[in-house]
């Protein structure tokens, strides 16, 4: 049995958002994604902390997070994600374009799972997200939540 997983996108950019999301359809992925403007809209969805959307337990999700955002930034996002023990397997990649060597490693050492800079050129960035959506196509994904006596479920993209 397959499913397909839900890739959430924390980008405070509209031109961004979209970009992100159309480059990742162009490259084939047919997952549903859900978009947040900030790092506190995507904490309190992960924590269950909205009535709409609803995170579901036991589904699959990938984390697009962006580091300069309002309210909560990436970073904290990304703590607060990797800190807790349900939350902990949530793949996360950081897709950004800040550049500094502290924040690269600072997201490294709290558990992203991968750290991609955002090209400034349009070209160049619709050409990066691209690839970052092949790469996507290839991921097996955990569950998160899972719960006892399920079977095990691959997720495909």
């Amino acid at each position: 049995m397959h499913a397909i997983p839900t890739i959430l996108i924390a980008e405070d950019d509209d031109g961004h958002a979209f970009l992100i999301e159309d480059c990742l359809r162009r490259a084939g992925l047919t997952a549903p994604f859900l978009r947040f403007s900030d790092g506190q809209e995507l904490l309190d969805f992960l924590f269950g902390r909205t009535l709409e959307p609803v995170f579901v337990h036991g589904n699959f999700y990938l984390l697009s997070l962006d580091i300069r955002m309002p309210r909560v930034d990436g970073i904290e996002a990304l703590r607060q994600i990797k800190s807790d023990a349900a939350l902990r397997d949530l793949p996360v990649i950081m897709l950004t374009t800040a550049d500094d060597a502290t924040d690269i490693q600072r997201c490294h050492g709290l558990g992203c799972n991968g750290y991609i800079q955002k090209p400034v050129s349009f070209d160049r960035f619709a050409a990066t997200i691209t690839q970052f959506g092949q790469f996507i196509s290839l991921l097996k994904l955990p569950r998160l939540f899972p719960e006892a006596g399920t079977e095990a479920i691959v997720a495909e993209f």
